[in-house]
């Protein structure tokens, strides 16, 4: 195994040993400062820390006029602890560990694709604290930098089989409220509204919203009711995730959902949330898709087959300014993790990304092509 390699596996246990839940401002800061301690290691500088409340959002430019945005997240899904019970392992080419699959892999693959090149003017890296929770706190800074760079990689990973995603759908969260009104269970439940059996219905209509032929998801998640077991709930409120491939849908669900009506006329229905992510159409990376398949020419031709692509059901920041004339992109060819969502990596695609940049950049980089390792699939 390379140098290079063995760096970049170091380099990648260093930031999944920092354990980064999204709802853990302690946490992220720790996260924040290991990923500004990785770049200030291989690209000279350290970024800037910009924290929003929630976390740091890390900020690092390579000066000049900005011209590419490498986009990404430190914050993962798994929560406090879970690293004692699944820890970072490398073995016959995979590592594994929390966090590695989405995203510090991609990460480690844009420090050490930066680091190759001569001339690192132009280009910016924005890895933001909040994405896997919606990304209120970092979307007016992702949209800022995203617009004064005009070029956007993101560096989330790939889809099943290694598949480029040249596109993805649009995501909101919405939350609906039920109002009813608290009476004793036992002795007078008929004084009561109770929110719980209008959540009931409201929960069947909301999922027939969902609509197969256009891609649609529309999947009640979360629930919570009442204060206690001998008491009617006065309040229920339900979240429901969305996931939409056009604006058309976006708005045909956005409206079904102002349109809910309680079933028990005593009761009341509040609804919050939108499709705040809208849909990234696949014209959107058209300019960048030829300069990722001429770096891949090389497996094409070892293999006979093209590397796939998709339209991706994930959520991502590569999203919020599809409306701005920009090239955006899903760089990375990290292959996705098994279903139990603990980040499974093989090592042979760490870093093919660093030819797209300068591409885009207009420099060119001496350093040798990363290399490779065996993969188990």
């Amino acid at each position: 195994m390379g140098a290079v390699l063995e760096t970049m596996i170091d380099d990648l246990r260093q930031l999944v040993e920092a354990e980064s839940p999204s709802s853990d401002p302690q946490l992220l800061a720790r996260s924040a400062e290991v990923v500004a301690d990785l770049i200030e290691r291989h690209l000279g500088t350290r970024p800037t820390l910009i924290d929003e409340g929630a976390g740091p959002h890390v900020h690092w430019t390579g000066g000049g006029d900005p011209k590419v945005l490498i986009l990404g997240h430190h914050d993962t899904v798994f929560p406090a602890g879970t690293l004692d019970q699944r820890p970072f392992n490398v073995e016959n080419g995979r590592a594994t560990g929390p966090g590695v699959f989405d995203m510090k892999a991609g990460i480690v693959q844009a420090i050490h694709a930066v680091a190759s090149m001569n001339d690192r003017s132009g280009v910016e890296i924005l890895l933001s604290c909040d994405e896997e929770v919606g990304s209120t706190t970092s979307r007016s800074l992702l949209e800022e930098r995203a617009i004064a760079c005009g070029t956007v990689l993101v560096l989330e990973p790939s889809g099943d089989g290694g598949a480029l995603k040249t596109g993805r759908k649009g995501t909101g969260t919405f939350e609906v409220v039920i109002g009813g009104r608290a009476a004793h269970a036992g002795l007078e439940p008929h004084r009561g509204v109770n929110s719980l059996v209008e959540a009931a219905h409201q929960v069947l209509a909301i999922a027939e919203f969902a609509d197969d032929l256009q891609e649609t998801t529309v999947t009640p998640t979360v629930a919570h009711a009442g204060t206690a077991d001998n008491v009617v709930p006065a309040e229920t409120r339900i979240r429901v995730d969305v996931r939409v491939t056009s604006a058309e849908e976006a708005q045909r669900i956005e409206a079904a959902f102002a349109d809910l009506a309680p079933v028990n006329p005593e009761a009341t229905i509040e609804v919050n949330g939108r499709v705040g992510r809208p849909p990234m159409p696949e014209s959107a990376s058209a300019e960048l898709m030829p300069l990722l398949l001429s770096e891949l020419r090389s497996e094409e031709e070892a293999t006979g087959t093209s590397p796939p692509h998709e339209v991706s059901r994930h959520l991502t920041d590569s999203a919020p300014w599809v409306a701005e004339p920009m090239p955006i992109t899903n760089t990375s060819k990290l292959r996705p993790c098994p279903a139990e969502q603990i980040c499974s990596r093989p090592l042979s695609k760490l870093a093919p990304v660093n030819a797209s940049v300068q591409s885009r950049v207009g420099s060119s980089s001496s350093a040798p092509p990363f290399p490779s390792a065996p993969t188990r699939r």
